[in-house]
């Protein structure tokens, strides 16, 4: 059963439709990218699956459920999380303390500073745990916005361009992070401009252009594809 199922999805602003009709899907246990150029409507369908901008058509499932008529918190209570293009932390608080924030509403709560505490291992962010959240350059901001959503323990988790500002040592260990995330059976939807990393750790990958899904299919397939390499990918 896939973790997430989105059908008919379409988002109209007046005679403008930014969605027109997206279906895709997302396994538990699997990495799936979701590329296109700017204007494409990425961010758009994250806020529909999330629950933050109502469909003019279609519907969204979490785990074989109809979630279509539910506010954010419901979704996130049945399992889940995401970061945003724009960073959205807790600027004076700690590194430590922005991840305990979230653990401290998970499943988890009572056990919330052992479960802190590992996931500042996992991603490394050990020398800066107790540092200021706004004193870290980008690349690490935004990996602190991961492990934010990472501490709720999610069943699907939506990554909305978390490379970006990552040096390649950043973007490889993170590469890493992801697959291992996925191991744990977590579904991952991943958004990124970066196409080496999406092409690396992606099973599969959505191309949108223009509010429509032109291409779907594994890493190997879509850069093959003629329409993505006319729209996006270009000939390189």
């Amino acid at each position: 059963m896939a973790s997430l199922e989105v059908s008919g999805v379409t988002v109209a602003f007046g005679g403008h439709r930014a969605l027109d009709g997206v279906a895709m899907t997302a396994e538990e246990g699997h990495v799936t990218g979701l590329i296109g150029p700017n204007g494409a409507g990425k961010s758009t369908l994250f806020d529909v699956v999330s629950g933050l901008r109502r469909p003019s058509a279609g519907r969204v499932s979490l785990g074989g459920r109809d979630v279509t008529g539910l506010g954010p918190s419901r979704r996130a209570r049945r399992g889940l999380a995401r970061t945003f293009q724009r960073l959205e932390l807790f600027g004076r608080l700690s590194v430590r303390d922005n991840l305990r924030v979230a653990a401290e509403l998970g499943p988890e709560r009572r056990k919330a500073d052992a479960a802190v505490t590992g996931l500042i291992e996992r991603l490394g962010l050990g020398a800066v745990a107790d540092d200021h959240v706004d004193t870290l350059p980008t690349g690490l901001a935004r990996l602190v916005e991961v492990g934010r959503a990472l501490a709720v323990r999610p069943t699907l988790l939506l990554l909305d361009e978390p490379a970006a500002g990552q040096d390649a040592d950043e973007t490889e260990r993170f590469a890493a992070l992801l697959r291992s995330v996925a191991s744990d059976g977590t579904a991952v939807v991943l958004v990124e401009h970066d196409m080496g990393l999406v092409m690396s750790v992606c099973d599969r990958v959505h191309v949108l252009d223009l509010g429509k899904i032109i291409a779907a299919g594994t890493p190997e397939e879509i850069r093959r594809d003629e329409l993505v390499l006319a729209a996006y990918l270009g000939d390189a």
